[in-house]
């Protein structure tokens, strides 16, 4: 078990049992180091353990590394809102998002309170006790446990360890070597190879410039077109703010247009698609010239019916017109011994075939959560305030815009949720509970309305989401900040109580609270 620390300070009459920490952060990558900063910012008198999977913190920058990584949002909104990006380019690299995560848990002493090789297999609550017990598995083998008030998954959306698999015919039959971008292997020796990335999402579009400098050339096998948004790598205001005003003065100008640019794209897609589609072919158009394809870059869905595919500073095409990379459009027959077999009877020659074909989601980090012994299944339950779950309690997790950059989800909703750890302190509970008395009454809404293949995959397992808070995972940052930060927290729904004391007879540790 973990060293024990402070716990909260309840009461004389509150039937609560000690705990390990008060907040246990499952994940140290974006949204646990966020949540981790918060806590010391806001509330500080609440002790924090992070635990870790991974040897190493960062989350997705840390296992994915496949060449050319990169971010596909701009650093000044997928940065916190309390550390000011200080890189040139705002379009970062994997290896530049690393140091700006490694320089904020050393800077703020953070590193000393993650433990490492630790896998979260089950978490418990038992109301009698208030508290979250839950086990880890320790790479060096065996399991501990450990216990906390409140439990805080910042451990992403898709499962670590199995992408989605197209399960393409004749795979095996394949003499070259097929690759996926979630599992990379170390110094790949591509130069001179050919090379087919099947997939036209953000992956796609950054490993295949990536590459073409070493390969003989780089195919982009598409099914269906993807819409692409031309961008500068480096923000000039960005950079040119940066040299006549303060750092965080400058960092936060950039953030804000940043954020009102995403939305105002985002709702003029929604209302008038056309104007859109038109604005972004005739930028593909200028970039490309004689080179543009239509059949290859004409989407049969409006723009943003799935996330806008970054490319910066049209890295993407450049490589077409050096006639190092070409986009195909087909659907595959199947892999054979020297390529892929397409259903047009064009074939793709190939060394090596890399399968950017999508993740697969995973709620709670694939954990087994139970409630008073009783498994919670995610897709009976909804969410509340975009971070809890109904009739789940002291319990939030992260899951990111699409639409958006996925930090500026984590930064509100840690800070919420040091508004609610707050609050428990200062009227003397233990438990916030999001009660869902008629779930009847509430008209749900897929709030993933978008086509693109890896959430249309998973909606089976996703909480429930409705047309209106408090219900609602919603996709429109800039209402969910004020009513993150402004609403009230006594709502009427979240409910605020103590530890439940059993009709048995108490265990010793519940008699030894009182």
């Amino acid at each position: 078990m973990m060293a024990g620390s402070a716990t909260l300070e309840r009461p004389a009459d509150a039937k609560a049992a000690p705990v390990d920490q008060d907040v246990l952060i499952v994940g140290a990558g974006i949204s646990g180091i966020g949540m981790a900063v918060h806590l010391q910012q806001y509330s500080p008198d609440r002790s924090f353990t992070l635990v870790e999977r991974r040897a190493n913190l960062g989350g997705t920058w840390d296992l994915f590394r496949y060449p050319g990584i990169r971010s596909d949002s701009d650093m000044h909104t997928l940065g916190f809102v309390f550390e000011p990006w200080k890189h040139e380019k705002t379009i970062a690299d994997g290896p530049a998002i690393l140091d700006y995560l490694n320089r904020i848990v050393d800077e703020r002493h953070i590193r000393e309170r993650i433990r490492f090789d630790r896998k979260v297999i089950g978490a418990d609550w038992d109301s009698a006790t208030a508290r979250w017990t839950v086990t880890l598995e320790e790479e060096q083998g065996g399991t501990s446990t450990t216990t906390a008030r409140w439990l805080y998954l910042g451990a992403g959306y898709y499962d670590y360890d199995a992408p989605f698999d197209a399960n393409f015919t004749g795979r095996d039959d394949f003499k070259g070597q097929i690759l996926h971008p979630q599992f990379w292997p170390k110094d790949l020796d591509y130069a001179g190879k050919k090379i087919v990335v099947v997939g036209s999402g953000a992956t796609a579009v950054t490993i295949v410039p990536a590459m073409a400098d070493k390969a003989a050339h780089v195919t982009m096998l598409q099914r269906t077109p993807t819409w692409f948004a031309i961008r500068p790598a480096k923000d000039g205001l960005a950079n040119f703010l940066r040299k006549i005003l303060p750092e965080k003065v400058a960092y936060k100008i950039t953030r804000f247009k940043n954020v009102k640019m995403q939305d105002i794209v985002f709702r003029k897609a929604r209302e008038k698609p056309e104007k859109v589609r038109e604005f972004l072919t005739k930028e593909i158009k200028k970039s490309l010239g004689d080179r543009y394809d239509a059949e290859a870059f004409t989407p049969p869905y409006n723009p943003w019916e799935q996330r806008l595919c970054l490319v910066p500073d049209g890295d993407f095409f450049e490589a077409i017109k050096a006639d190092k990379a070409s986009v195909v459009t087909d659907h595959i027959e199947r892999f054979d011994a020297d390529g892929i077999q397409l259903k047009s009877g064009k074939h793709l020659d190939a060394d090596i075939i890399v399968t950017a074909t999508g993740l697969n989601l995973a709620v709670a980090g694939k954990i087994p959560v139970r409630v008073d012994g009783d498994l919670i299944d995610w897709h009976e339950h909804f969410y509340y305030k975009a971070c809890m779950f109904s009739d789940v309690p002291n319990f939030s997790a992260v899951f990111g815009y699409l639409n958006a950059s996925w930090t500026l989800r984590a930064d509100i909703v840690s800070e919420y949720v040091c508004r609610v750890l707050n609050h428990m302190r200062d009227t003397g509970t233990t438990v916030a509970t999001p009660a869902l008395a008629d779930p009847s009454s509430l008209e749900e809404e897929n709030v993933f309305d978008f086509s693109s293949g890896y959430i249309q995959r998973s909606l089976h397992i996703m909480p429930k989401s409705t047309v209106a808070l408090p219900w609602r995972l919603s996709q429109n940052y800039v209402q969910d900040r004020i009513d993150m930060r402004t609403g009230p927290i006594t709502d009427g729904v979240l409910n605020f109580s103590n530890a439940q004391a059993r009709a048995a007879t108490a265990p010793a540790e519940l008699e030894a609270a009182e």
